[in-house]
């Protein structure tokens, strides 16, 4: 669709004022913080910690750092403030112009001439959407010429004077001229590069090998980085720190609860249809309480931290670990159980770097059996205290041995459970449920939990896994 305003006079009569791409983001800003919208949609566990400091850059008009292990939303908080942006914003409309021209307030030398020497309605006016308005750069292998600029030497063979401003390529900070620029994991950057970035910074200015001619830039400028990384002496140079305006903290899920909540958003899982599965929530419980027990476990190398993506990875396998069971079996609805939890490797290994000084010798898969029982055992024993599930433990200690597996038909576990019914009727109260499927789960999590906290033994052949005294 064509838009109404198509050069300098229709927009100087419609109203329109130039202000900067910060007084423009403070000022939509300053519009949702007053209508009690959400700032930062899909953002969870943030509300009290660095959604504020945030929200203090953007009136402060700062350049932002985000600060965190990987994993903790530092992109997507970069990506949600292009809301704060205006749909869309008019520039000049120069053939092969490479910056989006302020129709007043032009850089580049074909800019200045046509609004010096063109009335204005004959000087053409586009428009420039926000979506457009962003661009994102990964540190590693970036080099001066893909973010600052470069002298183009096509031009310079095809005639243009060395000493020509369009003898000049643009990088994609010049390009984001009235726009957003990200630069993630900035300690990767090379020390020329941090050098040029600080001179934006401090002078909204570029310039390109000596060039003389400035250009007066006007972006937004936000980082990302490790807190390993960024705080390492000499990754990072001084002067570059000191030009950020405000370095914001993120972090992992406070509360086990948030995390689930973060699963449950970003797993992009339909849990309906065909083949449906029903999660218990002692389920969603242990998927995240395998990430908390790696983010502590000193065999996992904490610098390097645990990503939300390991959760959500792991939360996949396990509902299509019990799906497969419900397609084979014509279990509706399947049902997680803790044997599902065996497929995990094929989700988690890779996302943990070890501790080649804590693991004592342990391989990823040995580290991660560890981790996974340590959580078993954390969220059972909080069940333990609420349904008083002790008392299955005395039963195996008259000989009982139950059998247990992924492709184990549900129904078969009420079979193994007929000589100890009462019992577990308490371990059915931890998700009150009659299905056979949601009851096999139950059992599961039970004998699991028992054998974490070293209550009985399990052994495991072939996918099949036993538990006795």
């Amino acid at each position: 669709m064509t838009h109404p305003i198509t050069n300098l006079a229709e927009l100087r009569a419609s109203g329109w004022k130039s202000r900067s791409v910060k007084e423009e983001i403070r000022s939509n800003f300053i519009r949702a913080l007053q209508s009690g919208e959400p700032l930062y949609p899909g953002i969870i566990g943030y509300e009290d910690t660095v959604i504020p400091e945030i929200n203090i850059a953007l009136l402060a008009g700062h350049d932002l750092l985000f600060l965190g292990e990987k994993g903790q939303a530092k992109s997507r908080l970069m990506r949600s403030l292009v809301r704060f942006l205006d749909p869309e914003i008019p520039y000049l409309d120069i053939p092969n112009s490479p910056v989006h021209e302020d129709p007043e307030k032009p850089i580049t030398k074909a800019g200045k001439e046509l609004l010096a020497n063109t009335p204005p309605e004959k000087i053409p006016i586009a428009w420039w959407p926000r979506k457009e308005r962003y661009a994102e750069r990964l540190a590693p292998g970036t080099k001066f010429a893909d973010i600052i600029g470069e002298i183009d030497p096509a031009k310079l063979a095809s005639g243009t004077s060395l000493s020509a401003e369009e003898a000049l390529h643009f990088g994609l900070i010049p390009r984001m001229h009235r726009g957003i620029f990200a630069m993630n994991e900035i300690p990767e950057l090379d020390e020329l590069i941090q050098v040029g970035l600080f001179n934006i910074l401090e002078e909204r200015d570029v310039q390109i090998r000596g060039y003389p001619i400035q250009f007066d830039l006007d972006v937004m400028i936000l980082f990302s980085a490790n807190p390993a990384t960024y705080n390492r002496s000499g990754k990072v140079i001084p002067q570059l720190k000191d030009r950020i305006g405000s370095l914001i903290q993120t972090h992992y899920p406070r509360e086990r609860d948030l995390g689930i909540q973060i699963i449950e958003q970003e797993s992009g899982l339909s849990l309906e249809g065909e083949y449906p599965v029903l999660v218990p929530y002692f389920m969603k419980e242990i998927i995240e309480e395998i990430s908390v027990q790696a983010r502590k476990s000193k065999y996992v190398d904490q610098q390097s931290g645990v990503s939300a993506r390991f959760a959500i990875a792991n939360y996949r396998t396990m509902v299509s670990s019990a799906r497969q069971r419900g397609i084979i079996l014509n279990e509706k609805p399947a049902v997680p159980r803790i044997s599902d939890l065996g497929h995990l490797p094929t989700s988690s290994l890779g996302k943990l770097e070890l501790d080649l000084m804590g693991s004592n010798q342990m391989n990823e898969k040995q580290v991660l059996d560890a981790i996974i029982a340590e959580a078993i055992g954390v969220v059972f024993e909080e069940y333990v205290k609420d349904y008083g599930l002790e008392e299955i433990a005395n039963i195996f200690s008259k000989g009982v041995k139950i059998e247990v597996g992924d492709m184990l038909p549900s129904a078969a576990y009420a079979e193994r459970l007929k000589r100890v019914p009462k019992a577990w009727e308490i371990a059915f109260e931890v998700n009150p449920n009659e299905s056979a499927a949601m009851r096999a789960s139950c059992v599961e999590f039970v004998l699991a939990g028992l054998h974490a906290t070293d209550r009985i033994s399990r052994s495991t052949r072939f996918g099949k896994i036993v538990y006795e005294t």
